[in-house]
């Protein structure tokens, strides 16, 4: 009897010490296992902070540092859905490369990799998406437009893993940023060098061949092109209807262009508007009746708060200014896109910040919500968020910090 109690005590030990054992390893996993890195558990918005981020209606749901991508500064971001998976990707430009996130778990948010940067080092990268392509621009010498697949997330390993591009489009060097018509498959590089072909202004690049660009053409007579918004014409101007529409955010003027016949490009209007700094970048309502645009300046040269210009476009030849909006801070506005009836808007020091857009046409537009990721100050400085991406089905919002690297943002339940 004596034996039996003794071998008994003896499984017991063993079992436990063998449980003991495996609770180690599972912790020692979990420490090392990069896919565990990085603020990853959700911070409701409540009393006015998600933990240390002033918020308005809006949770953090995951946080990477920007040390954790080993670069010194982040600048645009863009995201792409697998139709094949359901899995959802961020891609967020760095100063060194660009960063891919899976945010499909954001308990577990997986940094992949990062593609470095085809030439040189630069604060000013830009990113957009087609079928399963990221293309990328940037302000680096002889860079050129990076093709890469993005298939081939679905099976990266070792992470994070260094990536190579698929293909490389070299016949323009720098570039400010690139467009995207998904409907056309056209890309249109912006800012490049002012004395190239097209004077800084737009390059059409066919991406019949996804891994190969083409040139086609260019518009050169507005100068130089900072960003742009590139449509297919579905507003309520029949005179344009089906036609490809690009509107230019040029430094010191807003321009539309029909771009239909890439071989003969034709200048609609030309927008002008009061007290202007630098004319940065601009979005159209989903009805495509009005622009949404910010000057990137103005808060500096003017002393306005956050400043937000609509323009009434029913009438592409004749555009007008129909309203104004100022936000509550002194902020730089940004990058900012419309999603149905809400303009999300990348606001630097103040964060992102969430406009009602649904009462546009009577000029009452109101901010309903806000997550500040940098909550240092709302400073008229160049910090804090340089731009967010609101479309994934999910709901899930991407914002990029220059300084406090990438966070996964949702309106609050």
């Amino acid at each position: 009897m004596k034996n039996t109690v003794l071998l008994i005590l003896m499984i017991m030990l063993s079992s436990c010490s063998k449980n003991d054992d495996n609770l180690e390893n599972e912790s020692q996993n979990e420490t090392m296992n990069p896919e565990n890195s990085g603020e990853t558990s959700l911070v409701p918005c409540e009393n006015g902070f998600a933990g240390e981020y002033p918020c308005n209606g809006y949770d953090l749901l995951g946080h990477i540092a920007l040390m954790e991508f080993g670069a010194q500064s982040a600048n645009d971001i863009w995201g792409w859905t697998d139709t094949m998976t359901g899995k959802e990707y961020a891609i967020m430009g760095l100063d060194n490369g660009t960063a891919f996130i899976d945010i499909s778990d954001t308990e577990n948010l997986i940094y992949l990799g990062k593609l470095p940067t085809a030439t040189t080092s630069s604060s000013w990268r830009d990113i957009k998406v087609y079928e399963n392509f990221a293309y990328i621009v940037a302000e680096a010498e002889g860079h050129g437009v990076q093709v890469f697949d993005l298939r081939k997330l679905r099976n990266a390993s070792d992470v994070p893993f260094e990536f190579e591009e698929n293909g490389r489009f070299t016949d323009i060097g720098n570039a400010h940023n690139i467009v995207i018509n998904e409907n056309s498959g056209y890309a249109y590089p912006v800012g490049t060098d002012r004395n190239d072909l097209y004077n800084g202004g737009i390059h059409f690049l066919d991406l019949s061949n996804p891994e190969s660009p083409a040139a086609a053409g260019g518009w050169a007579e507005n100068g130089y092109t900072h960003d742009a918004q590139v449509i297919s014409y579905t507003g309520p101007d029949t005179d344009y209807a089906g036609a490809e529409i690009f509107v230019g955010a040029n430094e010191s003027q807003v321009v539309v262009v029909d771009i239909t016949d890439k071989e003969n490009p034709q200048e609609i209007a030309t927008l002008p508007y009061p007290n202007i700094g630098y004319t940065h970048q601009g979005w159209f309502t989903e009805d495509q009746r009005y622009f949404i645009l910010g000057d990137e300046l103005d808060e500096i040269n003017s002393g306005f708060q956050s400043r937000t210009l609509v323009f009434d476009m029913s009438d592409l030849d004749n555009p007008v200014l129909h309203d104004t909006y100022l936000g509550p801070t002194n902020a730089i506005d940004h990058n900012g896109y419309v999603l149905g009836n809400q303009f999300f808007l990348a606001n630097y020091t103040a964060g992102v910040r969430v406009l009602d857009i649904s009462d546009i046409a009577a000029k009452n537009i109101t901010e309903i919500g806000f997550f500040d990721t940098f909550p240092l100050n709302n400073n008229t400085d160049f910090d804090g968020v340089w731009s967010v991406y609101p479309f994934f089905e999910s709901g899930k919002i991407v914002v990029s910090d220059i300084s406090n690297g990438f966070f996964v943002i949702k309106k609050s339940e």
